[in-house]
């Protein structure tokens, strides 16, 4: 195949049934399998942009030299505007070359216009729940619940649909229809000039160097990390445990911020280099794994706010944020079943109260996040990127040497006080927690479907922080996370001043920008999960409305 080929829409199709990743890049149509192993961002998030135009996102996570290196992937060309299809992952059929008419391949739409629509050209997605579509004539893989499509492309099984499952089917058309009329048109004009004027608004950013790395901000940071570092060091020699703890906690605080950088490779912009200050930082200093934050963190920025996709909203059975969590749905990046169980059902009704509490032994969580990433080897095994998983399981045990042996177990008196320890200097970050959450927690859930734009969703489902200039070190760029989902790569001290010029482009093109003071903010969040917690009550009593009626009509017995 030639590589300026113009392949058309029957024969891309076709190549993505028989297994073929397939992604959309100015124009260039990559064949990426034999990129997937190597992928130092995962595999996940290329799965998420099969058969879709993927220029903006590829634009937005890699630098220039690996985007050159892309394009010895390419295959073909198209020609004109890419409509997008929806990608296996989430749920598209494709057909093979043999049983596409041509003919009308060419000239029926490939996204959905409107929540209404139930087929989008050669792909079928379920709107309004929350279940993806099976593709029926792919092998099942008894181990491990997935469907094979002849090659890598994979989409999960699901269990049979519930009985209740379409109960808030209302609910989220609701959601939807809110989002359709507070957002632009999802007309592939009104999108277009949309991505044409984020496009013309990032070369604007580059060329007036809000893309250059402001080194004096990360020497204020070293200044501050090494303070809190030698407070708690302090305290902890004069046998002050907790305050000692308090001080390395919010060490652990401040010092996420730059693996968050390093990992976006925002610090040097040299893969090496950052994944190096990266590892020391979450690794060595923190007990975190700096590719297992990468590869989670990656697809959240793809489909951000998806129930179905997105790893950082999947939180049960503690949290949920759309109703489509009480349908046991199946996680795309777990590649598990979300079940909505007992514990869930108790939970989410008293989430809202729950929030902080719980936040509050957030680490732990991620402790076992990391080890399950780096011991069952779910980052990428070939390429650039393979040594950084033995660099990182040194910078574990280095951790849990130092932090668990020789300060917890070796320096502190009794197992009181080393409970207490490791309660109060983890509990200390839950505002880092918070702040996670918080620009996601409380915006859109809806899936717009595939014509909308990658700058629409970002800013629909993404909202900023304010704040006094003073106190952006408390918030480690976090607060700015519109600005920063549109371009990640954006060292976070030129984030604010990146914001005014975001907004303008907002009113240009009509797209709402969300931002929230701080306490407002987390208002919202809790106004959500109490919302939400409401509907989980209602939940309940349809469903045990619905057991109680079965029960009567002698459709089930007595349990």
């Amino acid at each position: 195949m030639a590589r300026d080929e113009i392949l058309s829409r029957a024969v891309i199709e076709g190549m993505i049934a028989d297994g073929n990743t397939i992604v959309i890049y100015e124009n260039r149509v990559l064949h990426v399998n034999t990129w997937l192993p190597r992928h130092p961002g995962g595999d996940k998030v290329v799965f998420h942009m099969v058969g879709r135009d993927a220029t903006d996102e590829i634009n937005a996570y890699h630098s220039y030299e690996t985007r050159v290196l892309a394009r010895k992937y390419q295959i073909g060309r198209v020609e004109g505007v890419w409509e997008n299809f929806i990608p296996p992952i989430q749920g598209g059929k494709f057909r093979k070359l043999d049983q596409i008419d041509e003919a009308v391949s060419l000239t029926e739409p490939s996204a959905c216009g409107s929540s209404d629509d139930e087929l989008c050209s050669t792909t079928a997605t379920t709107r309004g729940k929350s279940t993806m579509s099976q593709i029926k004539s792919a092998p099942e893989d008894p181990k491990n619940g997935k469907k094979e499509i002849a090659g890598i492309i994979y989409a999960p099984t699901v269990p049979e649909a519930s009985v209740s499952e379409d109960i808030f089917a209302a609910y989220e058309r609701k959601q939807v229809e809110r989002d359709l009329e507070k957002y632009p048109s999802l007309d592939y004009d009104t999108q277009l000039m949309i991505t044409r004027k984020y496009r013309e608004l990032e070369q604007k950013l580059l060329r007036e160097g809000y893309f250059q790395c402001t080194y004096w901000g990360y020497g204020r940071e070293c200044i501050r990390y090494v303070t809190l570092a030698s407070l708690a060091y302090y305290f902890l020699r004069n046998e002050w445990y907790f305050t000692s703890a308090f001080c390395l906690g919010l060490f652990w605080h401040q010092l996420t911020f730059t693996a968050h950088d390093a990992g976006h490779l925002a610090i040097t912009h040299s893969f090496f280099w950052d994944n190096v200050i990266g590892t020391i930082v979450a690794n060595f200093i923190g007990g975190l794994s700096l590719g297992w934050w990468k590869r989670n963190h990656n697809v959240h920025h793809i489909v951000t706010n998806d129930p179905v996709h997105d790893p950082d909203i999947q939180h049960l059975p503690f949290f949920a944020v759309s109703t489509k969590f009480f349908g046991d749905i199946v996680s795309t990046y777990y590649d598990r079943l979300l079940k909505y169980d007992a514990v869930a059902r108790t939970m989410i009704r008293v989430q809202n109260w729950m929030y902080y509490p719980i936040l509050c032994f957030g680490r732990f969580n991620l402790y076992r996040l990391s080890w399950e990433y780096l011991l069952l080897g779910q980052g990428p095994r070939q390429g650039q990127a393979a040594w950084l998983r033995y660099f990182e399981l040194v910078g574990m045990a280095v951790f849990w040497y130092w932090f668990g042996y020789k300060l917890v177990y070796q320096t502190l008196p009794s197992a009181g006080i080393r409970i207490g320890y490791v309660l109060i200097s983890h509990a200390v970050t839950m505002p880092l927690h918070v702040q996670i959450t918080l620009s996601h927690f409380a915006m859109s859930t809806a899936d717009l479907g595939a014509s909308e734009s990658f700058a629409q969703k970002m800013l629909r489902t993404t909202m900023d922080v304010d704040c006094p200039t003073w106190f952006d070190f408390f918030h480690g760029g976090l607060q700015f996370q519109a600005v920063h989902h549109l371009f990640p790569r954006m060292p976070r001290h030129n984030l604010r001043a990146a914001q005014k010029p975001v907004i303008e482009f907002c009113k240009e093109v009509g797209v709402q920008y969300c931002i929230y003071g701080f306490v407002d903010g987390n208002k919202e969040v809790i106004s959500r999960l109490g919302d939400i917690a409401k509907q989980a009550a209602i939940f309940a009593d349809c469903s045990n409305h619905m057991v109680q009626e079965a029960r009567a009509t002698g459709k089930i017995e007595g349990m």
